[in-house]
């Protein structure tokens, strides 16, 4: 599952992709700096699996990831070839997920494609070539079903319908996720067409470091104009998270951020929030040799959880021996949970809880 950075050149989409992950994309004060996409595997932060290691005291301990891609700025045009709009437009259509990056700071070193600061400009220029682009996968499904709609196929008239109202929204300038669908048909039709607007999106408002804390007014521009959208809005200050990020001790670190008014880096907030806006859940498997996140879709089942650690796990499925995290902390061990009689036997209609400490028992 991959969230994808976007935005206009030169908003500080690769500074942001250097404070979340141990690559270093090049980072550079001139548009098109990112040519080819970076992609970095960025550990989830987490305090549960702090607090299990602390309980288990493992050999090892295992985070949660998720990756990260950065992509290319887009232009105005990119939807008909312009700058790396082909390029950048195949990109983010492999992604699961959109982090927008919006610049909200005013800084005259800096420069903007557009000549100046306006974040929710820039955010339409983007959207609007996303629409285009989907604007025109639409229109070549719609013709196809049309076509076997007229020979009476009920289906294809169903879909007809589905995606004429899906055509008008974007030609109103709406982007797919905030058009008004059944939910069923919106899984039929829609979602295999992998539109782009179609995917989930949280806005990355990049702010300057006196912003850091409650942000500014460009944020509540941004706030206001995506209100009607099932969106996250959350701010940053990228430059000085990027400087946070070189100094070399976790305590420094955290000098700087209480000096800032923070309790942690605003890149850890992001990350949790990439991490739900691709519907996953975390749950955990702990002993001695190891204590491990592990990443399932939301509403996934044992069997489907087991099989993340090994497919056999997931066909052999028997049972699932469940612990409750806040069991397991109040405890303090799964000795001291079994002998209070906490642990759950769980079959294959169980749905994992975010959070669960599991085992799994399998036979092949």
């Amino acid at each position: 599952m991959k969230a994808g950075i976007v935005g206009l050149p030169n908003v500080g989409k690769s500074t942001l992709f250097n404070c979340l992950s141990n690559a270093k994309a090049q980072s550079a004060n001139f548009p098109f700096c990112t040519i080819e996409p970076n992609i970095g595997v960025v550990n989830v932060p987490d305090h549960r699996l702090e607090k299990l290691e602390g309980l288990v005291n493992p050999q090892q301990v295992v985070p949660a990831t998720v990756e990260i891609v950065d992509i290319a700025g887009l232009v105005k045009g990119a939807s008909k070839g312009e700058g790396l709009g082909n390029q950048f437009l195949g990109n983010i259509r492999e992604t699961d997920a959109i982090l927008h990056v919006l610049r909200c700071f005013d800084n005259d070193n800096v420069v903007h494609v557009d000549g100046s600061v306006d974040p929710v400009r820039d955010k339409e220029t983007i959207d609007i070539e996303l629409q285009l682009k989907d604007l025109e996968s639409i229109e070549k499904r719609l013709d196809k079903a049309t076509r076997a709609a007229k020979t009476g196929n009920k289906e294809a008239q169903k879909e007809v319908a589905v995606l004429s109202s899906v055509k008008t929204g974007l030609e109103s300038g709406k982007s797919v996720r905030a058009i008004a669908l059944n939910e069923e048909d919106r899984l039929e039709f829609v979602k295999p067409l992998q539109l782009i607007t179609d995917k989930p999106v949280m806005y990355v408002c990049n702010v300057d470091e006196s912003a850091a804390v409650d942000g500014n007014a460009y944020v509540q521009q941004v706030q206001e104009a995506v209100k009607d959208e099932q969106a996250e809005v959350i701010h940053l200050a990228v430059g000085t998270e990027a400087d946070i990020a070189e100094l070399e001790t976790y305590e420094e670190r955290q000098l700087f951020l209480e000096d800032l008014g923070l309790t942690e880096p605003g890149s850890a907030k992001l990350i949790r929030g990439a991490y739900k806006l691709l519907d996953l859940e975390t749950y955990f498997t702990a002993g001695e040799k190891e204590v491990r996140a592990w990443t399932i879709k939301k509403g996934a089942t044992a069997p489907q959880a087991a099989g993340v650690i090994h497919t056999d796990f997931e066909k052999g499925f028997i049972r699932a021996e469940v612990i409750a995290l806040d069991d397991y902390i109040n405890y303090g061990s799964e000795a001291k949970v079994k002998e209070a009689g906490k642990i759950r036997v769980e079959g294959k209609d169980y749905v994992v809880k975010d959070g669960d400490v599991m085992h799994f028992r399998f036979n092949v």
